[in-house]
């Protein structure tokens, strides 16, 4: 194999676990939509039972307005389970829950991690749904109706909440980054769950027919994703809905950032090896193939194609065999140089706390694959934990 074949493929990978994939899936469903309009559930008169479940650690300055939040959600409280779970905490959390009737609180001194809290806590619950929310996150007035509207069909076993980043003026590179990233993944899971299964779920907001929990491996990184893609494993769809969110500031800057997203890399490798059967399509179809797409090269092949494009480049453009002065591959180094350049701007524009957003997407981009390399090798040499500390956010 030459060099400029791999140079190729690197680009091949690159373009399609960051822009090829989401084009393909944007056609697929504007064809599937002339066959099969879109529908809009509605929740008229369909009321179900349902358990809000959050597992805390030491989040004392945000219980009394979760609490808040959870009690003005249009929804019947009598139809409502508030179950907290509380293990390891010692700031004070579960006193300050226990002033609130309606909420069940269920502590153990000892912490053993989030994994093992969610098994612990959901023999309590005592609904046909429940819903996962974080500590932090505040959930909009709705987002109960729209998720139990997804479970009128059927084939729906977990519903995936849209995850939002509260923006401000004068937001940093982890803010503009992460608000920028998540509206853009927003975007896919829409249309992945359009087309077939949204391909997992996150932590602030998702919801699962209690039935098909299974219990999960107590050094799990990735809980919501492993819980939600488990039932997509048994054959049940993932619905997404945006009308139903939970809104976070961003991380407080771009080191807490990077811990967070060491971790989720970290998650992402532990995740490829638990459900490698995933990847196998004739068992899943569709769903092996968004999967695949989605997740697995974005985890694994796409950060490390990134860095290495730039060396196979350079290879090509200065190797011992003569060039043509200006070419396809000059114009790309001239172009992954320049990108480069703009990143390292944005990590001094960040460092001297100048606000400039064009210089923030690159520079993140560019973090967001450094952090994924680091997660990979991370778990390889088994130094992720399973439980850690959260990273800070902004106003937290």
């Amino acid at each position: 194999m030459t060099i400029k074949v791999i140079f190729w493929i690197l680009v091949a990978i690159l373009f399609y676990a960051y822009l090829g994939y989401a084009i393909i899936l944007f056609f697929m469903v504007q064809v599937k939509r002339l066959f099969y309009p879109e529908k809009r559930e509605s929740y008229d008169g369909f009321e179900p039972e349902v358990c809000l479940f959050v597992t805390a650690y030491n989040e004392k300055d945000y219980i009394d307005k979760k609490v808040e939040n959870t009690l003005n959600l249009d929804y019947p409280r009598e139809k409502i389970q508030y179950i907290w779970v509380t293990d390891g905490s010692d700031d004070g959390t579960p006193e300050l829950l226990r002033k609130y009737d309606n909420m069940e609180v269920f502590h153990l001194s000892e912490r053993r991690g989030k994994m093992h809290a969610m098994n612990r806590g959901m023999q309590f619950v005592k609904t046909p749904f429940v819903i996962f929310s974080d500590s932090n996150t505040f959930l909009n007035k709705n987002a109960i109706r729209e998720i139990v509207a997804k479970f009128r069909d059927p084939d729906t076993g977990c519903v995936a909440g849209e995850k939002r980043i509260i923006e401000n003026n004068a937001e940093d590179a982890a803010a503009a980054g992460e608000g920028l990233y998540w509206r853009y993944e927003s975007r896919i899971k829409k249309m992945d769950s359009e087309l077939g299964s949204a391909v997992g779920a996150v932590g602030e907001l998702f919801a699962i027919r209690t039935g098909l929990y299974e219990q999960i491996e107590e050094d799990t990184i990735l809980d919501d994703f492993i819980i939600s893609l488990r039932i997509a494993q048994q054959g049940y769809k993932i619905a997404y809905t945006s009308s139903a969110y939970a809104e976070e500031t961003a991380s407080l800057n771009i080191q807490e950032e990077l811990k967070r997203k060491i971790r989720i890399a970290a998650g992402g490798v532990q995740a490829l090896i638990r459900m490698k059967d995933l990847l196998n399509p004739f068992r899943y179809g569709l769903l092996t193939w968004q999967y695949f797409s989605h997740k697995v090269l974005r985890w694994t092949l796409a950060p490390i194609s990134l860095f290495l494009l730039l060396v196979v480049n350079a290879l090509i453009v200065c190797g011992p065999y003569p060039q043509d002065k200006f070419n396809i591959y000059s114009l790309f180094l001239f172009l992954q140089i320049l990108f480069y350049l703009l990143a390292f701007a944005g990590f001094i524009f960040e460092n001297k706390r100048i606000r400039f957003k064009g210089l923030f997407l690159p520079y993140y981009f560019v973090f967001i694959n450094i952090a994924s390399v680091r997660g990979i090798f991370r778990y390889l040499l088994g130094k992720q934990p399973a439980w850690w500390e959260k990273s800070k956010r902004a106003g937290g």
